[in-house]
């Protein structure tokens, strides 16, 4: 069966759209209103789904996405309950689905029985954040080869010489962090992403998605003029945490997501 997110950039890219990623913590504020949420975002505009692991010590996260997790966390997700709820929403959406996670929890799970469940589940792809490529080619056990499509991050102080070899270990997408530090909103995007999506698009065919602070339409269309796909995860999910788990959480949620959807879909055309 073909991968959902190969399926997905082919038809952005016959359309000339750029996408649009949507990061949500899976479980905030619980499983059930995860389940209700995808198919609904993916009916908003958003072309893939990154469900965030809740995990307690999240080093690559901002604040907003941390306590996120702890609500997670304090609702009981755990991995295996991701896997559950993944099952679910297969049942009513087909939206690509990556699972943006750190290493401990994976490799606590079991690495090649994670990826074998999750491929089975419905997942499409796996970003461990924490886990270089260098320890890739070190470990054999990292490497096996899986179902999974394997995103990458590049960073802006990724020299051309590691993006390329970050680069051969990816696929589905690369995602451009496109500021240091962690996650977060910010009032004004860098000046580099232009030339470094270029730089990056010089060592791989990949579409490139680039995230890290963007949490307005304004900016979601900027950044969409020079990338494949948009990725906005903090902002969506400091207004998960304003809505709790109210009887609207899900139209709430929505409605900030579908005009930034509707900016990246747009900036081309």
């Amino acid at each position: 069966m073909p991968n959902r997110i190969d399926q997905k950039f082919v038809s952005l890219r016959a359309e000339n759209r750029s996408g649009f990623v949507a990061y949500i913590t899976a479980g905030d504020p619980s499983l059930e209103a995860t389940e209700r949420l995808v198919p609904a975002l993916a009916g908003a505009g958003v072309d893939v789904v990154e469900l965030g692991v809740p995990f307690s010590d999240p080093l690559a996260d901002g604040v907003v996405n941390q306590l996120g997790a702890q609500r997670a966390l304090e609702a009981g997700t755990t991995l295996d309950k991701v896997l559950q709820s993944v099952r679910r929403i297969r049942l009513a959406s087909d939206v690509p689905i990556v699972l943006y996670t750190y290493l401990n929890p994976v490799y606590i799970y079991g690495f090649e029985k994670f990826h074998e469940e999750a491929a089975d589940a419905g997942v499409d792809g796996v970003l461990i954040l924490d886990l270089p490529p260098d320890e890739i080619a070190a470990n054999r056990e990292l490497a096996d080869k899986h179902r999974l499509k394997s995103i990458r991050l590049i960073a802006p102080t990724t020299p051309p010489a590691r993006m390329e070899m970050i680069a051969r270990t990816a696929d589905g997408f690369i995602y451009y962090v496109s500021r240091e530090g962690v996650t977060g909103e910010q009032t004004q995007l860098s000046d580099s992403i232009v030339g470094q999506v270029a730089e990056i698009r010089r060592h791989t065919n990949l579409p490139v998605a680039v995230g890290f602070g963007i949490s307005t339409p304004e900016q979601a269309a900027q950044v969409a003029r020079a990338a494949d796909a948009v990725v906005v995860g903090s902002a969506i999910v400091r207004r998960m945490g304003e809505c709790g788990d109210t009887p609207d959480f899900v139209d709430r949620v929505v409605s900030f997501v579908a005009p930034l959807a509707a900016a990246a879909h747009g900036a081309r055309e």
